[in-house]
């Protein structure tokens, strides 16, 4: 019987310094949360070169703070890591140019990201031949 009295009364202090534990946690976020709801924030700004990890700022009123960010090292520099575009398929391969043509719409801006509404990629044709059939 009093194996049974030490075990529940263990397992009711577990249960309340879970509890505790979880208000801490809440209480935290609370005070790193921020009123504002008006932030404007930066471009993503790599650590070292023009990709990878790096961080954005943004300021509202007289607060600011830093988001950590990540920008693709395959992303188009031309349009920015927070535009995201819609493309179509590649067009044909034009001959006097030797390059492949096609454009995107815009989907989304990310943290109010000045974009243009279309852009247009080219990129050099294959000049490998790609057979239909296999096998014959």
């Amino acid at each position: 019987m009093q194996v049974r009295s030490l075990l529940l009364l263990l397992a009711l202090i577990l249960v309340a310094v879970a509890a505790e534990a979880g208000k801490n946690k809440k209480e935290k976020a609370k005070k790193d949360g921020s009123k504002c709801e008006d932030w404007r924030w930066g471009p993503c700004v790599p650590n070292s070169k023009d990709c990878g990890l790096g961080y954005r700022e943004g300021t509202c009123k007289d607060e600011s703070k830093k988001l950590k960010c990540k920008i693709p090292c395959n992303w188009k520099k031309k349009f920015g890591a927070d535009c995201k575009y819609k493309f179509e398929s590649w067009g044909g391969c034009s001959a006097q140019t030797g390059l492949k043509t096609r454009s995107g719409i815009l989907k989304k801006a990310l943290y109010n990201a000045q974009c243009e509404e279309t852009v247009y990629v080219t990129k050099p044709c294959s000049s490998k031949i790609k057979s239909k059939s296999k096998g014959q």
